[in-house]
């Protein structure tokens, strides 16, 4: 690919998409990722989640962005630091998510996010996604975070 190929790749200036993307409330990441996301079970230190993976949040090999995969881990993660009866979750200071396969538009995912250690100081999380026809693990995720109010 040329230069100026690479260049309209990342800047995704004009096209189809400006006028939406100019139109987007603020901090509308969450909402997107989240839309849909169904908690099957929920106790302290666990949440079962489930999601239809949904076409809006597909890269250009039709599957599940990691971006997308990577905002799930970090949300659902944030979520069972509140079950240990934290009343903030603070801020990631690291994520690390694993890509083992891949899930497609339909197909039904699992996220299990569990509380590890949280601590005065930080928390640490892991969260699993599946498929949940096979059971099979497709991605995991480890954030780390600091509990409390940081801006």
């Amino acid at each position: 690919m040329d230069l100026e190929s690479v260049k309209r790749f990342v800047e995704k200036e004009g096209g189809d998409y400006e006028s939406t993307v100019h139109s987007m409330t603020e901090k509308f990441i969450d909402p997107m990722v989240m839309q849909g996301l169904k908690i099957h079970h929920i106790e302290r230190g666990r949440i079962l989640c489930s999601l239809i993976v949904p076409s809006r949040l597909l890269n250009c090999g039709n599957s599940l962005h990691g971006g997308a995969t990577a905002a799930l881990v970090d949300i659902v993660g944030s979520a069972v630091i509140y079950t240990m009866g934290a009343p903030t979750t603070g801020v990631s200071v690291e994520i690390n998510v694993s890509y083992l396969d891949a899930a497609y538009a339909g197909e039904e995912i699992e996220i299990e996010s569990k509380a590890l250690c949280v601590g005065k100081a930080f928390a640490v999380v892991s969260v699993e996604l599946r498929k949940k026809e096979t059971g099979k693990n497709y991605c995991s995720g480890a954030p780390y975070k600091i509990p409390g109010h940081l801006q």
